[in-house]
């Protein structure tokens, strides 16, 4: 798969051409922008490993961000009033925070506590930020499924003998996803590209590595490259979220 990207990125380092007779020739690139291209080629295994790090990232945070906005979410529509309060100004700091500003008190404010399992390294206070931020997306978009049901459905399974609980789990719930399936796909693609702040922490991500190469004058080659792998994740989840919501449709 690397030889095949190899071979492809190669073949930009010539220009295709006509000659005055219309005979098609190769014109190589000059020295310079054949050296750019070298700095990407010679490169690729730390994309790779810089890609690796980024799916890692997001897969995690995605897992972790869904179970605890789902919580919050449950606890946004609950009946206990202690419940609503925290979840309200849980959603209200972390969306109205910058993320970066999040990730620097897990990388930066909380190891001042002197607490050994508080301190975290770059890559963990990253997915940590990117967990609690996505979060409170995800518990806004779920909380909106919810309350987009017809409130009738809940009475009337309250009525027919189910428990609140029941009432949510089997009659809420999969309506309310279904309803949320197109915003909670948006906010797992906004992950993805979100997780590009694990480069201030040296996290070892894609734009880390791109941040790395740039020094030695290929600029514009190793952030564009570093946006194609972007896109090797995000166009996969943005065609997979299209077919869940027209599988999905209500």
């Amino acid at each position: 798969m690397r030889n095949k990207i190899g071979h492809i990125l190669s073949c930009l380092v010539h220009c295709v051409q006509f000659s005055e007779q219309g005979i098609l020739y190769v014109h190589p690139l000059k020295e310079k922008e054949v050296s750019v291209v070298e700095t990407v080629m010679n490169n690729l295994d730390l994309y790779w490993g810089g890609f690796v790090t980024t799916l890692t990232t997001c897969v995690i945070a995605l897992l972790l961000s869904f179970v605890l906005g789902f919580l919050i979410a449950i606890m946004r529509v609950s009946t206990v009033g202690w419940m609503r309060f925290i979840s309200r100004w849980y959603v209200e700091f972390l969306r109205n925070t910058p993320l970066l500003v999040q990730v620097f008190i897990f990388y930066y404010a909380l190891p001042t506590l002197e607490i050994d399992w508080l301190n975290f390294d770059g890559f963990q206070a990253g997915m940590l930020g990117l967990t609690f931020y996505t979060a409170a997306y995800i518990a806004e978009n779920i909380r909106s499924g919810i309350q987009s049901v017809p409130s009738g459905q809940l009475e009337a399974s309250r009525s027919s003998g189910l428990s609140y609980l029941q009432s949510m789990i089997f009659i809420i719930l999969p309506q309310a996803f279904r309803i949320a399936t197109p915003p909670l796909g948006n906010q797992f693609i906004n992950l993805i590209k979100n997780s590009a702040v694990l480069a201030f922490f040296a996290g070892g991500d894609i734009m880390y590595v791109a941040d790395s190469l740039q020094s030695s004058g290929a600029v514009f080659p190793v952030y564009i490259t570093a946006g194609i792998f972007y896109l090797i994740l995000t166009i996969p989840m943005s065609v997979f979220v299209n077919f869940l919501e027209r599988k999905l449709a209500v």
